[in-house]
């Protein structure tokens, strides 16, 4: 973890992590442009809606399951998948054509309900047309056999361009934010939601861990196939398979959860102990978010280097160099990717501009669970966040405003130290027991779904009995930093970077050195 000086000086840790309404798909027009009755065949959009990224997921369609056949012909982490999904959907309008996202090597064949479909691929597109056209409403599957996604070796330069990588050990995934269509074919947008079934076709002796519950395992030959099911809903870019000399340790039940860590085989002895703390950091959670949402967790280690850890879900994935660091920076990210369980896995955000919901909260829950939130510590920590918000406003864009969709850009400071430092205001507005409660309602409410920023503020709005549009806009989107309820004497201290009449006097690279990103 990496901590701001103040909060050094406090002894807290300052970390952060990894890790706007639905938009409706465009109507359908002719070639003409002209508008397209719901019921006649257009072609499905090539984008989702997104405002970060406008060609990421797709129109005309929502998943309601994938399948996930992978072969891994060798146990040699270098060596590339073959594979075949089956995506079962329902049409949102009548279909002519329609998009995949998919940027992997090679397609083998597409089927739509089991006959040969046309298909073309334009950039990361997959166009697919069927033999017929897909009604309004119709359930349909499309098959994509022997598509082909290799490896590649992770590198901290490179932040998140790496989806699919290779270890000493094996392989795993990393696809946040856009990274799961680079393995496979996908509406890779974390507003179309689905449930898995992953089956691993790997060597004998080969160890395969998917997201989810393990729900048959069986040798075929000198092959072994391992089934995984995810039955609560996941977006695409939390999806997680890792392969190779790997080793499952068993902590058993845990809050009606299957409590199981992967790490490498070599390295069981010494992460064992370590990642034991996950069932204590669960019960912290339970005790203030309520039930854990899905049927399983645990921490995948792997020997990379990554510069980030990642909550694929019910997997979360860190560097085993984390946990040769002291405590507390180790058990505070594990605390950090346990907390998007809840915020990001379950509740997804709509937009990528949304994943203020995500890291702000994981941000928040991981400060405090180093120091409470009435702490001398969390408080001087807050102060000095404020003191330097309008310029983390001014470099990064505003709390729910991130300015591209670079993942430097998705992934900055002021969406976790900023999002964690909106909550404490909300704190301090509306005061700790309905705050708590704001918390429990959001994640019961939207469980297994996506939500935007707008439905968090008529969340918080209605729990605490006040209209906290204004207020909550102000903290999310204005370019300037609003007063803090409760702390009339904290300001914004121009002292300490002051801004030049052309602009922000000192460098990114300075500011973020003064609230270092460690990215979880």
């Amino acid at each position: 973890m990496i901590a701001n000086p103040a909060a050094r000086a406090l002894g807290a840790v300052a970390a952060s992590v990894l890790g706007a309404c639905a938009v409706a798909d465009e109507p359908a027009l002719g070639a003409a442009g002209e508008a397209l009755s719901a019921d006649e065949p257009a072609p499905g959009a090539a984008g989702i809606g997104d405002v970060l990224y406008p060609t990421l997921g797709n129109g005309g369609y929502e998943v309601d399951h994938y399948q996930l056949e992978l072969r891994y012909e060798t146990a040699a982490p270098s060596q590339a998948i073959d594979g075949t999904v089956t995506i079962s959907a329902h049409a949102t309008q009548a279909l002519s054509r329609l998009d995949l996202d998919f940027a992997g090597d090679a397609v083998g064949a597409v089927t739509v309900d089991g006959e040969p479909a046309a298909y073309r691929r334009e950039g990361e597109e997959l166009v697919i047309t069927p033999a017929r056209p897909i009604g309004r409403g119709q359930r349909f599957d499309v098959t994509v056999s022997h598509f082909v996604a290799s490896p590649k070796v992770p590198s901290p330069a490179d932040f998140l361009g790496a989806p699919f990588f290779s270890t000493p050990d094996g392989t795993a995934w990393a696809a946040q934010p856009y990274g799961a269509h680079r393995i496979f074919p996908s509406n890779d947008h974390p507003r179309d939601k689905a449930s898995f079934t992953f089956l691993l076709d790997v060597p004998a002796g080969t160890t395969a861990v998917a997201n989810g519950v393990l729900a048959d395992q069986r040798a075929a030959g000198d092959r072994a196939i391992w089934r995984y099911e995810q039955p609560e809903p996941m977006a695409t870019e939390l999806a997680q398979v890792v392969v190779g000399a790997f080793s499952v340790i068993d902590r058993g039940r845990h809050h009606d959860a299957l409590v199981r860590d992967v790490t490498p085989t070599r390295l069981v002895a010494a992460l064992e102990p370590k990642l034991a703390i996950v069932t204590s950091q669960l019960d912290w959670l339970h005790e203030r978010l309520g039930d854990y949402p899905f049927k399983t967790y645990g921490s995948l280690a792997v020997d990379a280097r990554m510069g980030f850890a990642l909550e694929t879900q019910t997997l979360s994935l860190f560097e085993v160099a984390f946990f040769g660091r002291p405590q507390p920076q180790w058990t505070s990210v594990m605390l950090h990717e346990l907390s998007h369980q809840w915020f990001g896995d379950s509740v997804a955000p709509t937009q990528w501009s949304d994943v203020w919901q995500n890291e702000g909260h994981a941000t928040w829950y991981e400060l405090t669970y180093l120091n409470p939130p009435d702490s001398a510590e969390l408080t001087g920590l807050m102060q000095y966040v404020y003191s330097l918000s309008d310029l983390l406003r001014a470099f990064f864009g505003p709390v729910g405003a991130p300015p591209s969709g670079d993942p430097n850009d998705v992934f900055n400071p002021n969406v976790y130290y900023g999002g964690a430092l909106a909550l404490y205001a909300l704190r301090q507005q509306i005061g700790d027991a309905l705050f708590q409660e704001v918390e429990r309602t959001w994640v019961a409410k939207y469980r297994g779904r996506s939500a935007s920023t707008a439905d968090f503020i008529a969340v918080a709005s209605e729990v605490s009995g006040q209209d906290l549009s204004a207020f909550l806009h102000a903290w999310l989107y204005d370019a300037t930093t609003p007063p803090m309820p409760g702390h009339p004497d904290w300001t914004v201290a121009p002292a300490l970077a002051p801004l030049a009449a052309d602009g922000p006097s000192m460098t990114a690279q300075e500011l973020r050195a003064l609230l270092p990103l460690q990215r979880h």
